[in-house]
């Protein structure tokens, strides 16, 4: 049973449903989900570089997970692809699994345990593929995202699931975002790659990465836009109680995107800009540096002088 017709059966939901007639205003909110603001009700916006959904049947859509596969960036964008309904359809417009090298447990960030639907061998062949931030990206996952990006319309990452899509090289020579606090190790770490800092999501076509965690939940309103449309995108954030407005504007994130400043009263980490550890600490041309982990100071420590020189042309 779908999620919506699950709740469509309960009595509080039926009541809920009756409140935009009962409650002076909620009707013109209500309407909101159906129509855009700068188009004539009933008419559809323009989508800026659409792709066509199937005539009949239902989209593909494959998250590919490991260990330490972080909860919000593949069950954000779950919810919005199983949330999305359209009028009049009988099958779902997306059909969700996820993809793993094994169908063995694993164990996602926060200790949830999850069990892959499919093998890298036995999962059908997907149409959107979603890649959170994970542990895993060994070189089988790498080559199944390669070739399965051929015929996909859409293949995007979240979060630092950006430095897997990166490591398959279908970043290559374009523009891509991540999580704040890990700008600066993606430009170092993949020089072809024109990081954009402040952006909700980067869409390059038929690749896109989005921010941190709550951003791949814009980035798959953006996806479901550019399949069905602005009004079945709204339909879909209104049903979810969902009111950001990040996937109607994909620079919204401006706020990280001036590089936060490390002063002596407060040092920052040179790799990430998160608050460093005073016992954490390397000098460098006389200068000291502090980390927020002990990775992040072997990193520094290894080629200091291009961190440095990161932090200068900020």
């Amino acid at each position: 049973m779908k999620r919506r017709e699950l709740l469509q059966r309960t009595g509080a939901f039926g009541f809920m449903a009756a409140i935009p007639f009962l409650i002076p205003g909620a009707e013109s909110q209500s309407k909101l989900a159906e129509s855009s603001d700068d188009i004539p009700p009933g008419k559809s916006a323009p989508v800026a570089n659409p792709l066509k959904p199937p005539a009949q049947g239902s989209i593909p859509v494959a998250f590919v997970v490991s260990e330490g596969a972080v909860v919000i960036d593949f069950c954000g964008p779950w919810e919005v692809f199983q949330d999305v309904d359209i009028p009049g359809r009988k099958n779902a417009p997306f059909q969700l699994y996820t993809v793993a090298e094994t169908t063995n447990p694993i164990r996602a960030s926060g200790g949830m345990k999850l069990i892959p639907d499919y093998t890298l061998e036995t999962a059908p062949p997907p149409k959107v593929i979603v890649i959170p931030a994970q542990n895993g990206a060994t070189p089988a996952m790498l080559e199944w995202i390669r070739k399965s990006a051929k015929t996909a319309d859409m293949t995007m990452s979240v979060c630092v699931g950006a430095f897997v899509l990166a490591k398959t090289g279908l970043l290559s020579g374009k523009s891509a975002t991540t999580i704040h606090h890990a700008y600066t190790d993606l430009g170092m770490q993949f020089p072809d790659i024109q990081v954009k800092r402040g952006a909700r999501f980067v869409d390059e076509g038929n690749i896109a990465s989005s921010g941190g965690l709550s951003s791949g939940i814009d980035l798959a309103l953006h996806v479901v836009e550019r399949y069905y449309g602005r009004e079945i995108a709204k339909r879909t954030a209104y049903f979810m109680e969902y009111q950001g407005q990040g996937w109607l504007d994909a620079n919204s994130n401006q706020v990280y995107a001036k590089a936060p400043i490390s002063t002596d009263q407060h040092p920052l980490c040179p790799v990430c800009g998160m608050d460093g550890d005073p016992s954490l600490k390397s000098a460098y041309k006389g200068k000291a540096y502090y980390f927020c982990m002990a990775h992040h100071k072997e990193v520094f420590d290894t080629t200091p002088e291009k961190f440095v020189a990161g932090l200068e042309n900020r």
